[in-house]
């Protein structure tokens, strides 16, 4: 198992408060946020028992998934439905990129 899929899953546990939080005020972007949350989860867990280019594909798209809830957490900003963004969630979410920054290339 891959150091950084518990970290994926801490991950997703603090994004509860704060994708209900979204939701309430959008619902199509916290539906977003919390399908690209699991997408990250699951396509790590699904290329850490695939090989060669297929686990490459699944460590690209997990990657993808980690920065679009990133980018969903600054867009409900942007927008006002959350007031800040908690710093050490935004570190792991940086961790979990800059790890499949590697893992993908």
């Amino acid at each position: 198992m891959l150091r950084i899929y518990p970290v994926v899953l801490e991950t997703i546990e603090a994004l509860r408060t704060v994708t209900a939080q979204i939701e309430r005020r959008d619902r199509d972007l916290g539906r977003q946020l919390r399908r690209a949350g699991s997408s990250v989860a699951l396509n790590i867990a699904e290329g850490m028992y695939s090989r060669g280019q297929l686990r490459q594909a699944r460590y690209h798209t997990a990657l993808g998934s980690a920065r679009e809830v990133l980018a969903c957490l600054e867009t409900a900003r942007a927008w006002g439905y959350i007031a800040t963004l908690d710093d050490v969630l935004v570190a792991k979410l940086h961790r979990i990129i800059g790890t499949f920054v590697r893992l993908a290339a």
